[in-house]
C-alpha cells in the first residue's frame, strides 16, 4: 500500500500530465490549434510563442515530455524519465511563478509529485552526489 500512495500514484500522475502536454504540443505543431490550454497572461502567451517561434524548441520539449511521459507510465527506467522532464517541471514552476501565478496551484503539485518520486528514487541518484 505505501509502494502504491509514495511511487505508482505520483508516478502514474506525473506521466500522465506530461503525456497530455506532449499530445498537445504535438497537435499544435501539425494543426496550429491547441487541443487543451489553460488561461495564461500576456507574458506567458508572449514566452510560449517564442519557443513555438524558434522552430527546434518546442519539438525538442515535447519530445522530452513524451519520452519522459513513457517512461514514468510504462515504469521503464523511470528515474531517468524523471531526470528527464526535472528541468521542465523547474521551468513550469518558473514560468507560473514570474510569469503566470494563476497556474501556480497545478505547479505546486507537479513539485509535490517529482519530490515524492525523487525520494523514491534517490537510491538511483545517489551516485551522483558521491
Amino acid at each position: 500500500m505505501k509502494n502504491l500512495i509514495l511511487v505508482h500514484t505520483p508516478r502514474v500522475l506525473l506521466g500522465l500530465l506530461f503525456l497530455v502536454s506532449a499530445v498537445d504540443g504535438f497537435w499544435f505543431i501539425f494543426s496550429g490549434n491547441h487541443l487543451i490550454h489553460p488561461p495564461t497572461s500576456d507574458k506567458g502567451k508572449q514566452f510560449e510563442l517564442a519557443l513555438q517561434a524558434s522552430g527546434f524548441f518546442w519539438p525538442f520539449l515535447k519530445t522530452i515530455n513524451l519520452a519522459g511521459a513513457l517512461s514514468l507510465l510504462f515504469n521503464v527506467a523511470p528515474a531517468l524519465g524523471l531526470a528527464l522532464i526535472a528541468p521542465v517541471m523547474a521551468t513550469i514552476v518558473l514560468f507560473h511563478a514570474f510569469l503566470n501565478p494563476q497556474g501556480l496551484p497545478v505547479a505546486g503539485i507537479l513539485v509535490v509529485l517529482g519530490l515524492m518520486l525523487v525520494w523514491a528514487y534517490r537510491d538511483r541518484y545517489a551516485a551522483m552526489f558521491r
